[in-house]
């Protein structure tokens, strides 16, 4: 019987934010497709609820902080010798604000937290997907990240940003076989919906053809498609997962 290219068997992983939501989804799934995985949040209750609830390893961890990425990455690499995914999840939304009432600590705060982040853990493993010559990290931007969403200057500057990291860093590495893309979710049934107002949350709502909300497990199917080895040609990329919103 030939081997299944989604298998995980073997690998090891990381998946941020996999408190709740779509990390959590995320996380689950690829344990179940056979990897070790760590569940990294900043809340450690979380963490520890999510990865007793899918027999992961969690990990408290303020992922915008260069100390604690780097200790987490030390501490599976010695338990596990290597990391084989990166999942960057971690976000948060920020305040739903015009850019007049924005103050500079609700931008650095949404910043750090969903871009600076993703750069910081990125920048921690890379280093031995090079030496062993393979990898693959995705990170979770969203469609806010292509269409800019009033009121959520930052989180939708956020967003761009880790799409265009992507394409970059993947440039940079496709010489040494690690794979770098990122999924752009539209709005999906999450706890972190719990920063917006309902206008706001009907307001994105109405631009999905498919007349619903995403749900976490979708995003995971995806993720789990983009670490495995059936997308082995594939780097570089923005996967929309949005219902039909985007066009493009």
């Amino acid at each position: 019987m030939p081997p299944d290219p989604m298998s995980l068997e073997g690998r090891t992983a990381i998946v941020t934010g996999a408190g709740r939501g779509i990390g959590r989804a995320v996380a689950r799934r690829l344990s179940e497709a056979g990897a070790r995985v760590a569940v990294v949040d900043i809340d450690p209750a979380a963490a520890e609820a999510a990865a007793e609830a899918i027999g992961a390893v969690p990990i408290q961890a303020d992922v915008s902080c260069s100390d604690d990425v780097n200790r987490t990455v030390r501490t599976l690499q010695e338990r596990w010798g290597a990391i084989d995914i990166l999942v960057n999840n971690a976000g948060i939304v920020g305040r739903d604000v015009p850019v007049l009432d924005l103050a500079e600590g609700d931008w650095d705060r949404v910043l750090d937290t969903n871009l600076k982040s993703v750069f910081l853990c990125s920048r921690a493993v890379i280093g031995q997907m090079i030496d062993r010559q393979r990898g693959a990290i995705v990170s979770i931007a969203s469609i806010a990240g292509k269409e800019g969403n009033p009121n959520m200057v930052p989180y939708s500057v956020s967003k761009a940003g880790i799409i265009c990291f992507t394409k970059a860093l993947a440039k940079e590495v496709v010489a040494h076989s690690i794979r770098v893309n990122c999924v752009s979710p539209a709005l999906i049934e999450t706890s972190i919906t719990g920063g917006m107002d309902q206008q706001q949350i009907d307001y994105m709502a109405s631009k999905i053809p498919m007349g619903r909300l995403g749900k976490p497990a979708e995003v995971a199917a995806l993720v789990h498609f983009l670490v495995s080895d059936e997308a082995s040609f594939t780097t570089g990329q923005c996967y929309d997962i949005s219902g039909g919103r985007a066009t493009y």
